[in-house]
């Protein structure tokens, strides 16, 4: 007897339509998971980034790489809320040079605690930042509660030069806290580290190296360098001319910058001198021979860029000092 055809049952459409969604809801469902567990591991201030950073090496940083999904939502929110601050950029053009004496702090951050405070008896390498609440790149840390700025890069350069049994001590105190104490306005930065660089001077007599670490408001695309398929800030040394033993501070930036351009080509963007209306042209050089200033990356720099420029200034600084 033969068999009766039975036709199979066809999948209707509103059922495929049904399970694509069921499929796509549990797809998110792991995404949503997977970046709360992430959440939960990230730090969510500047110090507890910071200091998780410097113990845990890359491990932090390789967060700032983008999923799909993260750089789609970030487009969109990046055209439908723009900061009004970073239109700047559109109709402000700042040449290929310092703008630090234009005083443009294109992202307002916040002051930095020390992660790490350690006390150095002797120390011979000492920095800060005049200027110690210029931003960095917030980009893929929206979420968390982290506005990197300068002073994460003094901090890094820190634990780089410790690393290498250089004694290295960064000014933590605070320069906006100090400009108000003082009733000074912003324009009075240079005049404000001053006070400390001096104070340093006579704590710390056998310094070898003085660095006022800053950061620029150029675009990326100047800001940026890729050595090995690795990305870095680029760095500019910066020398003012308008007090009498400059040519003393040039010949150091001169030094440290052709041993960079030495062994990381492209790295540096040189060494400018200021002097003239509209700059400061001393940049508190004249209080020592052995104190510069480097720009280090732009606005639009990440915090893995600008680490990796830290360790590689870390590495010329010792083999400067080791020659000294």
């Amino acid at each position: 007897m033969a068999k009766k055809f039975v036709p199979k049952k066809r999948i209707s459409f509103f059922n495929l339509i049904f399970k694509i969604i069921i499929i796509v809801l549990i797809i998110y469902l792991i995404y949503f998971l997977y970046n709360s567990v992430n959440k939960i591991k990230l730090a969510n201030t500047n110090e507890e980034f910071l200091k998780q950073l410097l113990t845990s090496q890359n491990y932090l940083l390789e967060k700032n790489t983008v999923s799909p999904l993260n750089d789609l939502t970030n487009k969109l929110k990046k055209n439908i809320t723009k900061n009004p601050l970073l239109l700047l950029e559109n109709f402000y053009h700042v040449p290929i040079e310092t703008a630090s004496d234009l005083n443009l702090v294109i992202q307002p951050t916040e002051y930095i605690e020390d992660p790490k405070p350690e006390v150095q008896d002797n120390p011979q390498v000492y920095l800060y930042n005049t200027h110690q609440l210029e931003g960095y790149s917030k980009e893929n840390l929206e979420e968390y509660n982290i506005t990197p700025n300068v002073m994460m890069a003094s901090y890094m350069l820190r634990e780089s030069l410790n690393n290498q049994q250089i004694q290295t001590v960064v000014e933590t105190s605070d320069m906006t806290t100090f400009l108000n104490s003082q009733g000074w306005n912003y324009q009075n930065s240079y005049k404000a580290s001053r006070y400390f660089i001096r104070d340093a001077l006579k704590k710390y007599p056998n310094l070898d190296l003085i660095i006022d670490i800053h950061r620029d408001a150029i675009p990326k695309k100047s800001s940026t360098i890729k050595i090995d398929n690795k990305n870095y800030a680029k760095i500019l040394f910066v020398i003012g001319e308008e007090y009498k033993n400059y040519k003393k501070n040039l010949a150091l930036a001169n030094n440290l910058n052709k041993k960079i351009e030495k062994k990381y080509p492209g790295l540096s963007r040189g060494v400018m001198k200021k002097k003239g209306q509209y700059v400061d042209g001393v940049y508190n050089q004249d209080l020592s021979e052995k104190i510069i200033l480097i720009e280090c990356g732009g606005y639009k720099n990440t915090t893995l860029e600008v680490y990796n420029t830290m360790e590689v200034i870390g590495q010329i600084i010792k083999e400067y000092l080791e020659e000294t």
